[in-house]
């Protein structure tokens, strides 16, 4: 398979999943407030992206995302962080690139949501180190959308030198997830959970109700 057919298959892979993933969303029966607290974090995470556009790798989108994965789960954060790779690419120029990112923010959130579900809080440090490895890990998902579009032939040798090519990049990007997490990651955490808490909403039963029309 050439290099061309490899790499639009992909791109084909890549958007079925996207879709896929969608499509099966909007078939749930979703709670107005949940699409629109969705749709407000994927906005601000994308949009986030935009004042730091000049500094390679430095952005808060990773951070925001594996958050909002942590505090409302792993199809929440697929859905922040594909759609905030969309958003912000509106101002930051789509193309083929857009699906990939798409698809490695919205993994991000997955991981966040199921590594992080477990317990409320995590210590600051371990934060930071989830948005440390999701910098490289975005970057290699990256890398490898440029290695099977942009680089020939397609070898072990050629792939690990598109990871060195961008590595300096890649480190930033942790970097700059990192610090993120480490002065902002908890009390953000804390502040989407207060509003998770305000959109919770518990069935009455028909005795507490029954009860209430006797008073």
């Amino acid at each position: 398979m050439s290099t061309t057919y490899l790499s639009l298959f992909s791109l084909i892979m890549a958007v079925t999943a996207l879709a896929a993933v969608y499509l099966w969303y909007e078939r749930r029966r979703i709670a107005p407030a949940e699409i629109a607290v969705i749709a407000t974090l994927a906005a601000l995470a994308g949009l986030g992206r935009v004042p730091f556009a000049a500094v390679p790798g430095l952005q808060p989108t990773t951070f925001l995302v594996l958050v909002c994965g942590h505090v409302f789960g792993p199809v929440a954060g697929f859905l922040v962080g594909s759609t905030a790779a969309f958003t912000s690419n509106l101002f930051l120029g789509q193309g083929p690139w857009t699906p990939w990112q798409m698809l490695a923010w919205g993994l991000a959130g997955v991981c966040g949501g199921v590594i992080f579900r477990k317990k409320k809080m995590f210590p600051r440090w371990f934060f930071a180190g989830m948005g440390f490895i999701w910098g490289f890990v975005f970057g290699w998902i990256m890398n490898f959308w440029h290695w099977i579009t942009f680089v020939y032939p397609l070898t072990i040798q050629s792939f690990i030198a598109t990871i060195l090519a961008g590595i300096g990049f890649d480190f930033m990007h942790a970097m700059s997830n990192a610090l993120f997490m480490v002065f902002l990651g908890p009390e953000a955490a804390e502040i989407l959970r207060r509003f998770k808490r305000r959109l919770s909403f518990y069935p009455i039963s028909e005795k507490t109700v029954q009860g209430k029309k006797e008073d």
